[in-house]
């Protein structure tokens, strides 16, 4: 064995690290332990937040979806909505109309009844046909009646 100076036995403690191309001297095994947790944290932290990141991007990915049905349900109703609106309206004319056939019709009966009462009112104030026998004098206003009916 050769003889060590001072300096290649504090060497021998010391671990090497070429940097750069260049050797760096005067690490110690512990400070080399300390820098490896000091990177092996660092890539933990990485890893962590690059779950984390790819968790926020697949929710928002998600909402964006989300809210692109929300929308489309939401359009749909509003066409729902506006079919329904012209629908209730097209039901409101019907019915307006309707009302007017209606009142047309209404007015009509009531000039048919008022003609019919004014019939009647005239048969029931005529002296009966023959005086003292009822029967054959509402005979006789029956068959008139039917003669009445019959005429165009």
């Amino acid at each position: 064995m050769t003889a060590r100076t001072g300096h290649e036995r504090a060497l021998d403690r010391h671990v090497v690290v070429l940097v750069e191309g260049r050797a760096v001297t005067g690490i110690t095994p512990r400070l080399l332990a300390a820098a490896v947790l000091v990177l092996l944290g660092s890539l933990l932290g990485n890893v962590l937040l690059t779950r984390a990141y790819l968790g926020q991007r697949d929710a928002a990915t998600a909402a964006r979806a989300s809210v692109g049905e929300m929308t489309q349900q939401r359009d749909g109703a509003r066409d729902l909505a506006a079919a329904c609106s012209d629908a209730v309206d097209d039901l409101r004319d019907l019915a307006d109309r309707r009302k007017q056939e209606g009142e047309a019709a209404r007015a009509l009966a009531a000039a048919r009844a008022r003609t019919h009462e004014q019939r009647a009112d005239q048969i029931l104030a005529m002296p009966p046909a023959v005086p003292g026998d009822a029967c054959t004098s509402a005979q006789h206003r029956v068959d008139n009646w039917l003669q009445g009916r019959a005429k165009p």
